[in-house]
């Protein structure tokens, strides 16, 4: 840097919108500046770091090797800047604008999704929620601050974040109202007799009851791999194949879709659904009324 006294907090944020961004559109946009304005900007900060930070490559604009070396810390140098320049006074619900990024499957949505979208509504009218489907790149959406909140089952999480517990579910069977699988116990066997429709967002077929059939020396036939739980049940509702889903989700669905559920008949681990975010959202207060949303909703789940 040439001179300290060339940066102030401006260009701070400025350039962690035009590193998020990738573009002096997209950073313009995100700060409320005009695309010239930015485009100054940038300039300015190509002169305080001695390199172009964002290169032309065709229509886009690529990262220089510096600008990506930078860009984390960047991120949470501008959170911690914004965080001390915010005014600290009460969080008011009824007039806070800003749009959360929610990360989540389909069962989430259809167990609390309608009660948590309620509660938000009444408190905080304007406040948009931003759910995004589960991808594989887990800790580092968290970490960068593209996902402010994750909610499912945590495994795996980068050991700084923080996890608070929602609630339990257990998997069952969604078949057909009139199924033959719907009279009579379930047994391992009758469910290792029908075509099955898993529910996989990485397109994989095995799961924890291939693992408990195989232990009885059984097999099941995986016949349909869906990416959400809606598109399992809507399958099975028109054919003989059964899906195995969380009990919450078929006690929500099954009545409006004209399935049945049936209890597996198989002990299988439970599913602890929780939150997870990054430590720098612990002091956010807008972020920490969104938490307490999900939670209360989900403690009145019966």
């Amino acid at each position: 840097m040439h001179g300290m006294h060339s940066v102030d907090a401006n260009l701070l944020l400025a350039l962690d919108a035009l590193l998020r961004e990738g573009s002096v559109l997209g950073a313009a946009r995100r700060m409320g500046l005009s695309p010239p304005a930015m485009s100054r900007t940038l300039q300015r900060l190509r002169d305080a770091t001695g390199d172009p930070l964002l290169v032309r490559a065709g229509r886009r604009m690529m990262p220089t090797p510096r600008a990506i070396a930078i860009r984390e810390r960047v991120h949470v140098a501008s959170s911690e800047v914004r965080a001390l320049l915010d005014k600290a006074a009460d969080l008011d619900l009824s007039t806070l604008e800003r749009t959360f990024t929610v990360r989540g499957n389909d069962y989430l949505l259809g167990v609390i999704g309608q009660r948590l979208d309620v509660r938000v509504q009444s408190e905080a009218p304007r406040v948009r929620l931003a759910f995004l489907p589960e991808g594989t790149e887990d800790v580092e959406a968290l970490r960068s601050g593209d996902v402010e909140l994750d909610v499912g089952v945590q495994s795996q999480l980068g050991p700084e974040l923080r996890v608070r517990k929602l609630f339990e579910d257990k998997m069952v069977g969604v078949v057909r109202k009139d199924h033959p699988l719907g009279r009579g116990r379930l047994t391992p066997k009758r469910l290792a007799s029908v075509g099955h429709v898993v529910v996989s967002r990485r397109g994989k077929g095995r799961g924890s009851l291939d693992v408990a059939l195989e232990a009885l020396g059984l097999a099941r036939r995986v016949e349909r791999i869906v990416p959400t739980h809606f598109a399992a049940a809507w399958l099975v509702r028109e054919s003989d194949r059964m899906a195995m889903v969380p009990g919450r989700f078929a006690a929500q669905v099954s009545g409006q879709l004209g399935l049945r559920s049936v209890p597996l008949g198989i002990e299988l681990p439970p599913l602890a659904i929780a939150l997870a975010w990054h430590p720098r959202y612990d002091a956010d207060k807008p972020h920490a009324w969104l938490r307490e949303c999900f939670y209360r909703v989900a403690q009145k789940l019966k």
